[in-house]
């Protein structure tokens, strides 16, 4: 932070989420102070203040009076989310929403239509900031697979996996021909966002592949089951496609003269085990010997979420105080959505959805 001042913020919500960023902000105090957290429910409240020691409210505006927030997260439901945000903007507050900021097409249009031009609205979009993500795309910046043409992921669900591809792609706001359809098979649930479920009986689960033809000829596949982020019988996959190579995962094969294939690895640098005393954590990720990424919070014994949340919490700060860029504005966030949506839509008609250009493309 380039302030000597902590930044002020506000949360409203108080569920699953909203919890993660009332952790992470009392992490900072030197760079954040979080001067309070609304929540609807008097129960809620109360075990938020006992919890965290910090202020609560019933509304928004008691929080924008009596907090005079810099910047407030939205983490409140979907349908909720554009109204609060609206709120805020009326009465010149920045705001940092979580995902999607609104639940539907015409709820997106809508939202823009009343908060777009303001430039105050950022949204918690944090793929691309952990650390796996961020070294691939350090190595496909530095040109080792040439251009890069298309992008295979499976992993999360759809407006944060169009993200990641988006970003990977470079496509920007470019419109999207989308074929998808579902598949069902059983399959067990070790754990959920409540941790371990001890049911080892199958259940279904739905399995979603779609292809995804941008304008400009890149593209994409697409494929997530149910839960699958949080499912340890289903592994992540990443594959990126370039001229002169590929990334697989942290597999870097790439071609350097007319008869040399080499072959690399993108490692982590983990602190912690056996001898080493440090303690248990990241520092690097790194190729051939180059550091890609480097651990921002090395010392906080940070997961790779919590690292990712903290950079997207300290970059809005500084956006906000005007020493940094917009961390991942509004209309990047709709864009993702969009595509995520033409995702469920193509299903659901079983044709193929080709996006068209909204507003938010001009901005």
């Amino acid at each position: 932070m380039q302030s000597s001042e902590p930044v002020r913020i506000g949360i409203i919500g108080a569920a699953f989420r909203a919890q993660y960023f009332i952790r992470l902000a009392l992490r900072f105090p030197g760079e954040l102070e979080l001067v309070g957290v609304v929540a609807r429910r008097e129960e809620t409240r109360r075990e938020v203040a006992e919890q965290w020691r910090v202020p609560v409210y019933q509304t928004a505006e008691e929080l924008v009076e009596d907090g005079s927030p810099e910047f407030v997260i939205t983490s409140v439901s979907w349908d909720a989310n554009p109204g609060v945000i609206e709120a805020l903007v009326s009465r010149g507050v920045a705001v940092l929403s979580e995902t999607p900021p609104a639940p539907d097409l015409e709820g997106l249009r809508r939202l823009w239509g009343r908060v777009g031009e303001s430039g105050l609205v950022q949204v918690a979009e944090q793929y691309m900031r952990l650390p796996t993500h961020a070294a691939r795309l350090a190595a496909v910046q530095r040109g080792l697979i040439g251009e890069l043409s298309s992008v295979q992921i499976s992993s999360t669900h759809l407006y944060h996996a169009a993200s990641i591809i988006r970003t990977f792609l470079g496509v920007d706001f470019e419109a999207a021909s989308v074929s998808a359809r579902n598949f069902a098979g059983p399959l067990v649930l070790p754990a959920d966002r409540g941790g371990w479920t001890h049911d080892l009986a199958p259940r279904r689960a739905t399995t979603t592949i779609a292809t995804l033809e941008f304008e400009s000829g890149r593209s994409a596949v697409y494929d997530y089951t149910d839960n699958q982020s949080r499912n340890h019988l289903r592994s992540r996959r990443l594959l990126l496609r370039g001229s002169t190579g590929e990334i697989s995962n942290d597999r870097l094969v790439r071609i350097v003269d007319a008869e040399t294939i080499l072959e690399s690895r993108i490692e982590r640098r983990q602190s912690g085990y056996e001898l080493d005393h440090e303690g248990f954590d990241t520092a690097h990720l790194s190729l051939d010997g180059e550091v890609l990424w480097r651990n921002p919070f090395v010392g906080m014994r940070f997961n790779d979420e919590e690292i990712a949340l903290s950079s997207m919490l300290l970059e809005t700060a500084e956006w906000v105080r005007g020493f940094g860029p917009a961390p991942y504005p509004l209309a990047q966030a709709a864009q993702d959505h969009v595509v995520g949506l033409a995702i469920e839509r193509s299903i659901a008609e079983q044709s193929i959805i080709t996006t068209a250009a909204e507003d938010w493309s001009r901005s």
